[in-house]
């Protein structure tokens, strides 16, 4: 499974951006997906998941929404509100089976940097 995420940039505080991650190689529909992000110095964290239902880490609750498009091939996770701790290199990553952690996710995409100014 390929994976290709897009969609990041600049943005000011209380604005909003939506990345997009393009899967190929393998239906879609099958995989567990999520965005993770990366701040610098820090660790890979959970953002979102969905395969039936989404789930969110907590300090992106009421503001991220995850979503996929299984015809298109196409995760995506709508930012809104955003403040400057969500800067970071956003991943998606998809799963073959029911993920317990970031480790059961095999394909990942090269990152997309969002960058929120103060």
């Amino acid at each position: 499974v390929q994976l290709q995420a897009s969609g990041g940039g600049l943005v000011q505080a209380g604005g909003s951006l939506r990345l997009s991650c393009a899967a190929s190689g393998r239906t879609f529909s099958l995989l567990a997906a999520a965005w993770f992000r990366q701040a610098p110095g820090k660790e890979r964290d959970f953002v979102a998941a969905v395969r039936t239902m989404a789930t969110y880490a907590d300090s992106v609750k009421g503001r991220f929404t995850i979503s996929r498009d299984n015809a298109k091939n196409t995760l995506y996770l709508q930012m809104n509100n955003l403040k400057p701790e969500d800067t970071a290199v956003y991943y998606c990553a998809a799963a073959p089976r029911r993920p317990y952690g970031i480790q059961d996710y095999d394909y990942w995409g090269r990152g997309t940097l969002v960058t929120v100014s103060s």
